[in-house]
């Protein structure tokens, strides 16, 4: 059973050190890879380490947790918060946050919530074949919804781009919580999942067709850091870009 690789970003050091203590991450099948103190370090800490869960403060300084994990693409990410304000919570919903934990941390809330998002990776790895390929196809025959097909339409367009949720929203004069819904809806997953499984799928056709490197194909389908895509290549593929054209190399595309 692999570990769980988990960042921290909490700018209070006592919290951040009781984080890191008192949580019982080898029993949670996880481990704390990296630990920041603000929103700045800790998008630099994501983009470099490429965790599978982060865990963050909402109010940092440098940038706070909602933007940086906008910004940084964080697919699994806890919000801690000392605050109770609609506003932040409507937006981590946007983003897809999986929880939304008020301060002080109970340990065993956390916990909890944990274990539920282990499930939910465990899961979501499960179902990776049927939105790679031939999985996509399917998706984009199966849908009915008018404004899906707009979505899935403008994803297969735009991957290379830094789209966000909030772009197709607007392209569709949808909300973004209603997109999100009808989007899980009508494809069986959401958003990010199907934007991620495009652009493997095409960074896989470049691995195979040119001689561009890791860094480059990266860049060339939308993913925001070489750290990124090759986690999320490895999640698709169960090897990484390096070793899958390797594989590769001797065969036709």
């Amino acid at each position: 059973m692999r570990k769980y690789r988990v960042v921290l970003v909490e700018d209070e050091e006592i919290v951040l050190r009781e984080l890191v203590e008192t949580i019982d991450w080898a029993g949670l099948g996880m481990e704390v890879i990296g630990t920041a103190g603000d929103g700045i370090e800790g998008e630099e800490k994501i983009r470099t380490l490429s965790p599978d869960i982060v865990v963050t403060d909402i109010r940092l300084p440098g940038k706070d947790g909602l933007k940086m994990i906008e910004d940084a693409s964080v697919a699994n990410g806890i919000i801690l918060s000392g605050y109770t304000d609609f506003e932040y919570t409507k937006k981590a919903i946007q983003l897809g946050v999986f929880d939304y934990i008020e301060k002080p941390v109970d340990d065993e809330e956390l916990e909890a919530s944990l274990r539920k998002l282990r499930l939910r990776i465990d899961e979501e790895e499960k179902d990776i074949d049927s939105i790679s390929g031939e999985g996509q196809v399917e998706i984009r025959n199966n849908i009915q919804n008018h404004w899906i097909k707009i979505a899935v339409e403008y994803i297969e367009k735009n991957y290379a781009k830094q789209i966000a949720l909030s772009d197709i929203a607007r392209e569709t004069k949808l909300s973004e919580s209603h997109l999100s819904v009808l989007f899980k809806t009508e494809t069986g997953i959401n958003f990010l999942q199907y934007l991620n499984a495009v652009r493997i799928t095409n960074a896989t056709h470049l691995l195979l067709q040119t001689s561009m490197n890791v860094t480059e194909i990266a860049s060339a389908t939308g993913f925001p850091s070489p750290g990124y895509f090759t986690k999320m290549f490895r999640r698709f593929k169960g090897m990484t870009p390096t070793e899958y054209r390797n594989s590769h190399s001797d065969k036709e595309v």
